[in-house]
Formats: structure tokens, sequence, C-alpha cells
């Protein structure tokens, strides 16, 4: 899996205007702030190092500026902002803008997202997995939307979550159930706004023995390697 992704993120690098590498600004830069660098460091468009949790910095930061300073290319504008709080993001959005090459339309003004509808939903599924299970578990899930049906006052859904070992699919379900309930209740929420209707939403769990290491399954589940 992690091969797909970084395989789809060095493809997507040689097709866009400009790149925010946005890193943790609230701690030193480590060993992978250091490899996505060597990635980007030879690109022939512009790189914006956007600092984020501006917020969470400490008062004597002059550490944390020293560490990113020495890894970038000195050309890189950095950038200090906080998602949180939206301090400095107005001048990153504008930076980011005075970066973009003038072109033509090609998707409506009002399209947010060239993404099918679907995966969306899978997005938001797993968005409230990783909000409502924390660090119990990992990364490796992966959501499937198996069916859609559209009725005229209701959309129904069913989707599986896919993890890799039983004890994540016990954490996922909880007791008597809680767990899956919650993750469902959030994500209906989420959804009913994506598609501005009401939501039936059915979850399964199922298990899936290393299936981001077979190219096989994570193009069935949607990691696709980009032409």
């Amino acid at each position: 899996m992690g091969k797909v992704l970084l395989q789809n993120a060095q493809i997507a690098i040689r097709s866009v205007d400009v790149v925010l590498f946005v890193v943790d600004g609230s701690v030193v830069a480590g060993g992978g702030d250091r490899y996505i660098v060597d990635l980007l460091r030879n690109v022939e468009i512009p790189v914006i190092l956007g600092a984020n949790k501006l917020d969470e910095q400490p008062t004597d930061r002059g550490a944390i500026d020293r560490s990113y300073a020495e890894i970038v290319s000195p050309q890189w504008p950095i950038i200090k902002f906080s998602a949180l709080t939206g301090e400095g993001v107005p001048s990153l959005q504008q930076l980011l803008v005075d970066n973009l090459q003038e072109g033509p339309y090609y998707y409506p003004p009002d399209l947010v997202t060239d993404q099918p509808e679907r995966f969306i939903m899978g997005e938001l599924i797993r968005e409230q997995i990783l909000l409502l299970t924390r660090e119990e578990v990992p990364h490796s899930v992966a959501i499937a939307i198996d069916l859609v049906e559209e009725e005229p006052k209701i959309t129904r859904i069913l989707a599986t979550i896919h993890v890799e070992r039983d004890s994540q699919k016990g954490i996922l379900i909880g007791k008597s159930g809680s767990m899956l309930k919650s993750i469902g209740s959030a994500a209906r929420e989420q959804i009913q706004k994506l598609i501005e209707g009401k939501v039936y939403l059915e979850l399964f769990v199922k298990v899936q023995p290393k299936w981001r290491q077979s190219r096989t399954r994570l193009a069935e589940l949607g990691y696709r390697v980009e032409e």
C-alpha cells in the first residue's frame, strides 16, 4: 500500500502547478520530513513549506525553525499557520493562488471535487473511524461501498469496513455493537450533508488479512496506481 500511495504521489507531482508540503510545525523536522524534501528537491515546480500547528508552537521556537531551514531548499517559502484557529491560513491561500497558472475551466465553478460520490461516502465513514477509535485502530482500514439505492425519500447505503486482524474487528464493533453504532450515526450525518437528503446506513466489518500487501485487494478497495 505504501508503494502504491508513494507512486501515485510522485505521478501527481509531475502534473500540478504547485506543491504544498505540510509539516507539523510544533516539533523539529524528522526523518520522514527529510525523505519528502529529498523527493521534492529536484522538481521544476514551486514548492511551499506549510508549518501547521502554529497554535501549539513553543514560545522559544528557534530550534524548530532552524531544523526546517536546514533541510529545505532556500527558494521554498515557509508559511506558518494553524488549521485549527485559522491563523496564517489567508496568507497561505494567497501564496498558493499566486503560484497557480491561469487556464481554462475544466469543471463547473460550483464543483468542489472530481471524485465520485461513492468514494466521498467511504472517506466520510473512514474519517469517523479514525476520530472515534483514535489510536486503538491503526490506519489499516479500508471502506467498500457495496450498495447505494436512491429512493424518493431516503438513500440506502450498505458499506463494508475492511480490517486486517480480528482484534481490530472487535474494537470497531465494540461492546454490544456500541462502537459500530456510533461510527454509523456520525457517518450518516455527514453523508446526509453530502447528498442533501435522508440516509439509511448499514455497516459491516470484515477481516481481510494483509490486504495492504496485495495489489489486487488494493485495486478492489480503490487504491489504484495512477497512469
